[in-house]
């Protein structure tokens, strides 16, 4: 996985967001991973956080599920994809 892999999809819900991420590995399996942090004001500065309380826990487990269909709907594109064939580009 390269240090360089950028979200391929970004869900926001209140302050909750998540970031899906899209991986190759060398034999060409293809897997998704999903973050999700939360951001909140100190003072005049924004943060994030990997911590949820009480009333951020519906809005986390709706993005999980939303962040979860996207990957199931990527998947079902790429495996109705034809695949190339062995020694072709």
């Amino acid at each position: 996985m390269s240090n360089e892999n950028k979200p391929v999809h970004r869900l926001r819900l209140s302050t909750i967001a998540a970031a899906v991420f899209r991986n190759v590995s060398e034999d060409g399996h293809v897997s998704y991973n999903a973050t999700f942090d939360r951001s909140y004001k100190d003072g005049n500065e924004w943060k994030r956080s990997h911590n949820y309380g009480r009333d951020d826990l519906l809005n986390l487990s709706k993005l999980a599920d939303q962040a979860n269909t996207w990957i199931h709907e990527q998947q079902q594109a790429e495996a109705q994809r034809p695949k190339p064939e062995p020694g072709t580009s």
